[in-house]
């Protein structure tokens, strides 16, 4: 059993790969006003182009429920945790190559509580946690983003993607790039 701890422990010691880790400050706005907390997103991975054409043909032919159920059979591609939770597996992560730096745009399935799901409650129908992080290389203090905790997609009359909130958004300050291995995550 030791021996097979210490090759497993080996192995992701010479693998070489670091996740990347994004840190930031969430201020909640509106309903959240004076809420201040610590998100942190873990990027293993990076999803593909062909996730992203999975996630489009499945909003297409399902709406917000076909989206939901396409990300519920996709495999982590990285963690996210909002103090006061334990976090959940974060299944869509892209990166967006810009002039100052990158957006990292990220959407997964939002794990529902108890109590939501019990009362059937209306935030159930908002069962998407999404956000995005624009990541300035040259100036670091300029790096900012948007979370939302709680939302649906739909498309609106002319044809564009709208996020429905349950809530506001909440906005990332603060923001810290602990970068992994470049190309990788």
């Amino acid at each position: 059993m030791v021996a097979g701890l210490v090759i497993a422990g080996s192995t992701l010691a010479f693998s070489g790969t670091k996740p990347e880790t994004i840190d930031a400050t969430a201020m909640g706005t509106g309903t959240q006003m004076g809420q201040v907390v610590n998100v942190t997103l873990n990027i293993n991975d990076y999803s593909s182009q062909a996730d992203k054409q999975t996630l489009v043909q499945a909003f297409q032919n399902g709406k917000n429920q076909g989206l939901v159920d396409a990300l519920g059979k996709m495999k982590a591609a990285g963690h996210i945790e909002v103090t006061g939770t334990l976090g959940y597996d974060c299944t869509y992560i892209r990166m967006i190559p810009t002039s100052t730096g990158r957006k990292i745009r990220f959407v997964t399935n939002r794990l529902l509580s108890f109590g939501e799901v019990y009362r059937d409650s209306r935030s159930t129908a908002y069962d998407l946690t999404a956000g995005e992080f624009d990541i300035n290389d040259t100036d670091k203090s300029k790096s900012t983003g948007v979370l939302y905790p709680a939302a649906e997609f739909e498309i609106d009359k002319q044809g564009e993607l709208q996020i429905n909130l349950i809530g506001n958004p909440w906005q990332l300050n603060d923001v810290i790039d602990w970068q992994g291995n470049p190309g990788v995550n």
